[in-house]
């Protein structure tokens, strides 16, 4: 699920307002102390078994989140500035780099724009998701580029990088993995070819993922704690940007340029690509209102997410392409709306 909402399409940055819960001396202690704990996590995100470094990886940025939506944009800002500071004092400029870009900036901007609202009172109208999972998009693309070109400058030193890379993941995590053994040679450079015509889109889907999820999970925990001042939206009817699929086509088409252009066009095509699969989960959501089959039917939905992972994405892309088209959800399913 991605946070939904339609409607205020197109140019928001003259016309609106956001609200703050005002900055305290004990507001920015909670921001200067969000910072100083994404930045342990992300310290320790680099060290123990893999699947506890995903974890820690995943979770480095929730408290910048929390610090945004819960405390207001200043808040986040100085969480998010924080973080990147003491990152860049306990690791490298790279490292400060990469958090700021993947990890900080879309945090602080997710949680601001989450905030933004034109209009007063009950007719209040909020930022529409959609446009929150285009910005994270742009981010997530942008990340990937960036750790792509820290990683190498050309083609030649990438493939070298990363065979270092799958070498050492082969002899430290896979013998530990159950029925886990050392691959030969071969399957190394197997393994190699394919790692460098993923990465750039494995990297852009999972930093995107990592920033929708962020987010959800922070509005959850802030919604609960009455923190958070918009109302929860429907999930269910987000609707992309105009020009969201012409971008994704473009970015398709720069994907088969060789070089940086290439692989940026591959970056920018997995996290548009993820926001169409994120626009047939929420078409599915809608269609299934009312019915009583509607638990099972989603449930088959997302169970088939998890096993044919590449095949039920293609297919929700497709119908979430297919909604800019056809439009399925301009006729009413069901007499209540279900923010889920």
């Amino acid at each position: 699920q991605s946070l939904g909402g339609n409607g205020l399409a197109g140019s928001h940055s003259n016309r609106l307002t956001r609200d703050s819960t005002g900055m305290t001396p004990q507001t920015i202690l909670l921001s200067l102390g969000a910072g100083l704990v994404s930045a342990i996590v992300f310290a320790s995100a680099t060290t123990g078994p893999a699947l506890a470094r995903f974890a820690l990886f995943f979770l480095t940025p929730f408290a910048i989140y929390l610090a945004g939506l819960g405390l207001g944009p200043i808040a986040g800002i100085i969480a998010g500035v924080t973080a990147t500071a003491l990152i860049f004092l306990i690791a490298n400029p790279a490292a400060a780099a990469v958090f700021l870009i993947s990890e900080a900036g879309p945090a602080v901007m997710l949680s601001r724009q989450a905030l933004l609202a034109r209009g007063e009172n009950n007719e209040r109208e909020w930022f529409p998701t959609g446009h929150l999972v285009r910005t994270a998009a742009l981010f997530a693309g942008a990340s990937a580029v960036l750790v792509m070109t820290l990683l190498a400058t050309d083609s030649e030193a990438m493939t070298k990088a990363l065979r270092a890379a799958v070498e050492t993941f082969a002899k430290t995590e896979m013998p530990t993995l159950p029925g886990g053994a050392p691959p030969t040679e071969a399957q190394l450079d197997e393994l190699t070819a394919y790692a460098k015509a993923a990465l750039p889109i494995v990297l852009a889907i999972s930093a995107m993922a990592t920033m929708l999820l962020n987010l959800w999970l922070a509005g959850r925990v802030t919604l609960a704690s009455g923190r958070l001042t918009r109302p929860w939206p429907d999930l269910a009817s987000m609707t992309l940007p105009p020009g969201s699929s012409l971008v994704m086509l473009a970015a398709l088409t720069l994907s088969f340029a060789d070089g940086p252009i290439g692989l940026g066009g591959k970056a920018f095509a997995g996290a548009y690509f993820l926001s169409f699969v994120l626009m047939g989960l929420a078409v599915a959501h809608h269609l299934t209102r009312g019915s009583p089959w509607r638990n099972f039917l989603l449930t088959a939905v997302y169970v088939s997410l998890l096993i044919f992972a590449s095949g039920a994405a293609l297919l929700l892309a497709l119908t979430g392409l297919a909604e800019t088209i056809f439009k399925y959800r301009a006729h009413p399913r069901g007499p209540h709306p279900d923010p889920s």
